[in-house]
């Protein structure tokens, strides 16, 4: 069989995944402000895949490079193949924004203008905010001999302007960048009326360029290679490397450029010769363009247009008993704590056990890797007050989390002022691993608490993205995370592991022996949920399970290179995905069946190449039978669920599950999550 036909392209595979994200901005059952913050993230993800992945292919065409993807395209077929996908994506967009979401937001009292629209007060109001506040930050910039193209930012909105000098009658080219600094939609007082910042600009152009005729103007936007090139061997500051490759991001080859209709031949002529790139790689949409400003209107306060708010809920395990403060240590000795977020409180669980621990005499020690986390993060604090009250504390800060590179700059330095110990990563690896390890004198003895989880630390995406994690006393998994976290920061060449399965070390010989495990039994059942599986050594242990006879269920939430159904190949295979209110993050694999027993490990690893080979990750054993029963609900309920779910067929097609019962994951895992807390 062909490699082509064995695997699906990885990149046409994530677009199929941002498609099924637009297709919940499409749904008429999404309420009109969800519609509108799905907008902007697929916005915010065709951006990224532009940054990365397209840029990625379009220097492997300059290059030269003539040798296949794993899916069996050639880099210029790939990139032929993304277009195509991409303009009926951009069609859909404004096709839903301007015939559904507008009209609909409308009748709800809540109106999209174009400046003409506008009555005369609101005019007045306007042209009063942009004298104050947006004139001062503008820059006009004209193109002419004495002045050169100006350069254009990464992500940068501007508006392309034709002026005509009325004396010599002239026209030039000029360039008015809308500053990013403002906000990107402009709501009137009453908050029923929205105008994008560049119609109020382009309504005000006289003011910018005086005594000038004003010919054409329209909206363009550039995307650049924003991926950072690391030859960590060569770096003698990791820190002050970054800092430098941030500073060069904004400088990438131009990969897209993104236009209004309407723009005048000569402009976008010299649009495409002065930003270097091809006319395949111009894109006309309706716009407006850069619908990541969205997020702002998804904060307008009319929670009739939103998803109920569900307020997540502090475990039974880890409630206050009234009139005494939850001792999280006892809590964690009595037995393993399961928790599943959002679901389950990430405050009162992982937040807790560091600041517990930051402040507990008791706790001699606390170290814990960071790849991404929020700009005003409590545990950050919680390690910063730890380190100042005299406790050892070490933090591993991934610099290279893609990005999120200056974020992480910046925490680190303010924990390094604060004495904690910071450690950037080991050379050549990503530390992607979510893993903390507590270190405390407990009088009977010096007891090693830990964590390990599925995703950041990071308490605001917590409330959106589901992961799951694991508290526990339990020695080994302890002694494991001391011998991963001095190996991260020392000189340690740890090769075993009691319990935890890590890569690059130990993880992929650890899942090849699982999966041939299951293989070899005639009752062989593997069940496995990832955000991404491309690695074809994976792919090719699962299709060899499936030919001998073995059943394997996959939740793939995005990109999916296997290819299920194939007759004698992976017919016994079957590809969900679910998307939906909560993004679906955890990875859960499960080995065996319920007569036998199962294996059930949790962590922060996709079986992708980057995971098992090139990342530091940790996947950690579930023992508790009661943790069990919880995984398997979970499942249960995802493999039930006939609203977010979606199917892979055997073509590389995805079909959405037909309704039948009803049954929507994210709602009934909230449901359930009240219930246990009775």
């Amino acid at each position: 069989m062909k490699p082509s036909t064995r695997y699906i392209d990885r990149e046409l595979s994530w677009l199929d995944f941002n498609s099924r994200v637009l297709q919940i901005a499409e749904d008429p059952e999404t309420p009109l402000l969800e519609r509108i913050k799905f907008l902007a993230i697929f916005t915010t993800n065709l951006d990224e895949f532009f940054e990365i992945r397209v840029a990625g292919i379009l220097e492997q065409v300059a290059a030269g490079v003539r040798r296949p993807a794993q899916g069996g395209m050639y880099p210029t077929s790939q990139l032929r193949a993304i277009r195509a996908r991409v303009e009926e994506m951009y069609l859909r967009v404004d096709t839903t924004l301007r015939e559904e979401i507008i009209p609909g937001l409308a009748k709800e009292g809540v109106h999209f203008r174009s400046w003409d629209e506008l009555s005369e007060a609101d005019k007045a109001f306007l042209t009063i905010q942009f004298h104050t506040r947006v004139f001062p930050v503008v820059t006009p910039l004209s193109v002419d001999p004495g002045h050169p193209f100006p350069y254009l930012s990464n992500m940068s909105l501007n508006l392309a302007v034709t002026v005509r000098d009325p004396s010599s009658g002239k026209s030039r080219f000029a360039r008015v960048k809308v500053p990013p600094i403002l906000p990107r939609f402009l709501v009137l007082p009453g908050g029923d009326q929205i105008i994008a910042l560049e119609q109020v600009i382009a309504a005000h152009l006289d003011a910018l360029f005086p005594g000038m005729e004003i010919v054409s103007h329209v909206a363009f936007r550039v995307t650049r290679n924003a991926d950072i090139t690391i030859e960590e061997e060569e770096a003698d500051d990791l820190l002050e490397f970054i800092e430098s490759e941030l500073s060069r991001r904004r400088l990438g080859r131009v990969v897209r450029l993104e236009v209004e209709p309407g723009i005048t031949e000569d402009s976008l002529r010299l649009l495409v010769r002065e930003l270097g790139i091809a006319p395949e790689q111009v894109y006309v949409t309706e716009g407006p363009l850069d619908m990541t400003g969205f997020w702002g209107l998804y904060d307008l306060e009319r929670p009739d247009l939103k998803w109920d708010r569900f307020v997540w809920v502090t475990p039974r395990r880890l409630a206050s008993i009234p009139g005494e403060r939850m001792n999280i240590f006892d809590r964690i000795r009595e037995g393993d704590i399961f928790v599943q977020h959002p679901y389950d409180s990430f405050s009162a669980s992982v937040d807790e056990l560091v600041n517990q621990a930051a402040n507990d005499p008791k706790v001699l020690a606390i170290k814990q890797t960071l790849y991404r986390t929020s700009a005003d993060s409590p545990s950050m604090r919680s390690l910063i007050d730890a380190a100042e009250a005299g406790k050892q504390v070490v933090a591993l800060v991934e610099l290279k989390a893609r990005f999120d590179e200056r974020a992480n700059i910046e925490w680190a330095r303010r924990l390094e002022e604060s004495s904690v110990h910071v450690v950037y990563g080991l050379v050549g690896l990503k530390t992607h691993t979510k893993t903390t390890l507590v270190v405390r004198d407990d009088g009977d003895q010096i007891r090693r608490y830990s964590h390990v989880g599925t995703g950041n630390y990071h308490d605001k995406t917590a409330r959106v993205y589901e992961d799951i994690g694991l508290l526990t006393a339990d020695p080994e998994i302890g002694a494991d995370l001391s011998d991963l976290f001095n190996y991260l920061t020392g000189y340690s060449k740890q090769v075993d592991y009691r319990k935890l399965l890590v890569s690059p070390i130990t993880l992929r010989d650890r899942m090849v022996k699982f999966i041939r495990r299951e293989a070899k039994r005639e009752d062989g059942h593997i069940v496995m949920k990832m955000n991404s599986l491309v690695d074809g050594g994976m792919i090719r242990e699962l299709y060899k399970a499936s030919q001998q006879g073995t059943r394997v269920d996959l939740i793939v939430r995005g990109i999916c290179c296997l290819r299920p159904g194939m007759a004698g190949k992976s017919d016994n295979i079957t590809v969900r995905s679910l998307v939906g209110k909560y993004l679906e993050h955890s990875r859960i694999y499960r080995f065996g069946t319920k007569e036998r027993g199962y294996d059930y490990l949790i962590g922060s690893a996709d079986l992708m190449p980057r995971n098992l080979d090139r990342r530091v990750e940790v996947v950690v054993p579930i023992g508790d039978p009661a943790h069990h029963e919880r995984l398997d609900e979970i499942f249960d309920i995802l493999f039930a669920d006939d609203q977010l779910a979606w199917e892979l067929q055997p073509d590389g097609t995805w079909r959405k599950v037909a309704a039948g019962h009803g049954l929507n994951a994210h709602l009934r895992l909230q449901e359930l999550a009240i219930e246990r807390t009775r």
